[in-house]
């Protein structure tokens, strides 16, 4: 049976016995529902949402935990006709009024006629409705009408809409590093042929049972159209943990992989690094972890040296350098646009910093900064360096990345004038930077969050990475800033990193000034300031990301921290004098 869109997906994974998700609790319970229960279920659903009013076409907004009523609520609202719209639930009690403020604007750019959510998050959410007031309201699932024919309970309703394939599938929200996050608009069309490109990626692709395991938000583009979709299309076995879940006990992942031998994972950057520095020993004990296939890090700058602290920690329990597998995306362009080859370790290679920072171009470097090829576009996909004005770059020169093939988004939505800025004759302009070399495609940051010092442009991700080395500073956890001081000469560079919980308060005093010594030696760069901050302070999309130009605006505001919670460093005097000497290479 052919199947064009997420509908028809799930129509076919019903009648494949034995494939499913896995739900797996903090206690490691597991829970396991088939995709024929899930196509029962969403029935059910759609007709309840039609005898609410839903019609054909309206988003729907799903604010759900990782769990089987996600499910449930999410292709209920495709087999009624409806977009879904998923969203992140609250997870910090403190941080409330942040979460009303962009939840209720992201229902409101979607135009969302209708939120479900389950009871727990609903009763959060009051402000937020509130204050976005989609037409039908915040309801669960048992909240939603039946009638005669079809309820949450019984029988489902035998009619479901028919939907094109370049229909509307969803709309997932930019990350929003930079700017506001934008409603990303995606066609089944442009889903599935990410789906198909991912799934003819992976290794013995034709192997139908090879499963794969995901603790990523099912509101993320990862964790929903690289892991949800690619095991739906199979049909396969999918294991899922809450993300909650993988943060308090990272142990869980691993032990997971093994026990149900996941050959596919993924996850940011900074989960890797969290593994190396808080999974003990006794905690995974005899695990095997030789069946993990691929490993996928992306959605975050890859570091190298994570990379290798994560496969020399985890060797001794049968993980291989190749299993790393570093990727590039974006939610414009569905998910991944490159791959790094799944049979072979990762590369990196070494550019000399100065030319990168006055001529914008890769020149081979033994002893310069360590980069890491995020590999080559996906089948049918294509990527082009530009310059400033748009026209193509040689090979090696540092430009704007742009993207051609057929998982690129609609468009945003509602939002003519960002969609004709950003598609131009089929080329995505991703907003990010970076050069080919060898052939590979290598990242060197964000155009809106390049560092620039005295005219020279320098990429955040080498500072930040730096700062990570030093200890007591939460890996992950740093974000590198330059600004121009009103009526100073010359821009200033912000360093703000976040201490670990248990770092001592005579440590986190000490930490600016670490940090400012771990940046010149790796850098030559001199931090103007350093901020050292409780763990949680910095700002982050939805999707854990630091925001780096919403940490520079509060901190000029005064909001970043409570003053008395703050360690800054100013550099005067001798050590400033001494350390520009060093930057300058004297």
């Amino acid at each position: 049976m052919p199947s064009d869109t997420l509908n028809q997906l799930l129509a076919r994974a019903a009648t494949f016995p034995g494939t499913g998700l896995r739900f797996v609790d903090r206690r490691e319970r597991a829970e396991w529902v088939e995709w024929s229960e899930i196509h029962r279920s969403a029935a059910q659903v759609a007709a309840s949402l039609r005898n609410a009013g839903v019609e054909p076409g309206q988003r729907v907004a799903l604010i759900y935990p990782t769990g089987r009523a996600f499910f449930d609520a999410f292709f209920g609202i495709l087999l009624a006709g409806a977009v879904p719209v998923p969203l992140y639930p609250p997870v910090r009690l403190g941080r409330l009024d942040e979460y009303h403020a962009r939840t209720a604007a992201m229902l409101r750019a979607a135009s969302a006629r209708l939120v479900l959510a389950d009871r727990r998050v609903k009763r959060l959410l009051g402000r937020t409705i509130a204050d976005a007031r989609p037409p039908l309201g915040c309801r669960t699932l048992e909240d939603l009408p039946t009638d005669g024919n079809s309820s949450t309970a019984g029988g489902a309703s035998p009619d479901e809409v028919d939907v094109e394939p370049s229909d509307l599938a969803l709309v997932q929200f930019s990350s929003g590093t930079t700017v506001a996050p934008k409603p990303v608009a995606l066609s089944h069309r442009a889903i599935l042929s990410q789906v198909q490109a991912l799934n003819g990626f992976w290794p013995e692709s034709e192997n139908k049972d090879i499963s794969g395991l995901s603790w990523l938000p099912l509101y993320h583009d990862m964790g929903l159209i690289g892991c949800v979709f690619p095991a739906l299309e199979r049909p396969a076995v999918l294991t899922l943990l809450g993300p909650e879940v993988f943060v308090a006990k990272p142990a869980i992942w691993l032990r997971s992989m093994a026990r149900y031998g996941a050959a596919i994972s993924v996850a940011p950057n900074f989960a890797y690094g969290l593994c190396v520095d808080k999974v003990r020993d006794e905690e995974i004990e005899g695990v095997d972890l030789s069946a993990w296939r691929v490993a996928l890090n992306g959605a975050e700058p890859v570091a190298p040296s994570v990379l290798r602290a994560f496969q020399q920690r985890f060797a001794r329990w049968g993980f291989r350098p190749e299993t790393l597998t570093p990727v590039y995306g974006l939610s414009e362009a569905t998910l991944a646009v490159t791959f790094s080859p799944l049979d072979q370790p990762f590369r990196s290679e070494r550019f000399d910093r100065q030319v990168l920072a006055t001529e914008n171009r890769a020149q081979s470097d033994p002893e310069g900064l360590e980069l890491v090829s995020v590999g080559r576009p996906l089948p049918g996909t294509e990527i082009e360096i530009v310059d400033a004005v748009g026209s193509a770059v040689t090979a090696g020169a540092v430009g704007r990345i742009k993207v051609k093939g057929p998982s690129l988004m609609e468009g945003y939505l509602d939002r003519p004038r960002a969609t004709a800025k950003a598609l131009v004759d089929g080329w995505l302009d991703t907003g990010d930077l970076g050069f080919l070399y060898g052939g590979d495609l290598f990242l060197t940051g964000r155009a809106k969050d390049i560092v620039i010092l005295r005219g020279r442009n320098h990429s955040p991700v080498e500072i930040e990475h730096a700062a990570d080395t030093v200890e007591g500073v939460r890996r992950g956890c740093a974000v590198a800033v330059s600004w121009l001081p009103e009526g100073a000469k010359g821009e200033s560079l912000l360093l703000f990193v976040e201490h670990r919980k248990e770092t001592r308060s005579e440590r986190i005093a000490e930490l600016p000034r670490a940090c400012v010594e771990a940046v010149l030696a790796a850098t030559g760069l001199c931090p103007d300031r350093v901020v050292a901050l409780p763990p949680g302070t910095l700002p982050r999309t939805s999707s854990g990301k630091l925001r780096r130009q919403e940490a520079l605006r509060k901190h000029l505001a005064g909001e970043l921290t409570p003053p008395d919670r703050v360690t800054p460093l100013l550099l005067t005097g001798a050590f400033a004098r001494s350390a520009l000497a060093y930057a300058r290479g004297k």
